[in-house]
């Protein structure tokens, strides 16, 4: 049985927080968001120690974000979803509110 939860983001502001991922590592993910023409949150991953894994992953909905990652050995899904549809993408205002985070391993 896999299990999934839902990463806490506090909305509305840029953030960094340790996860620690179903195989029992933990990782450091930092969440910023990006004001330019496509606005986006994005999503950099560093191991234990602060050191840089995978940087600039975009939350965009209905993929799993660590899949093309998938040689890293990270041993888990990440993906997010909103509230308001499959194909609406995560904004500024309602990442953690209406739009979530959800790691599976």
């Amino acid at each position: 049985m896999t299990a999934t939860y839902e990463v806490p983001i506090t909305p509305g502001k840029p953030q960094q927080f340790s996860v620690t991922f179903p195989n029992g590592n933990t990782y450091q993910f930092r969440i910023i968001y990006q004001f330019n023409e496509d606005d986006s949150w994005l999503l950099d991953i560093s191991d234990d120690q602060s050191n840089p894994i995978v940087c600039g992953i975009p939350l965009v909905t209905g993929v799993d974000l660590l899949g093309q990652y998938a040689y890293l050995g990270l041993g888990a899904k990440l993906w997010c979803s909103t509230d308001g549809g499959l194909a609406e993408p995560p904004h500024w205002w309602n990442l953690g509110r209406t739009a979530h985070l959800w790691l599976a391993g």
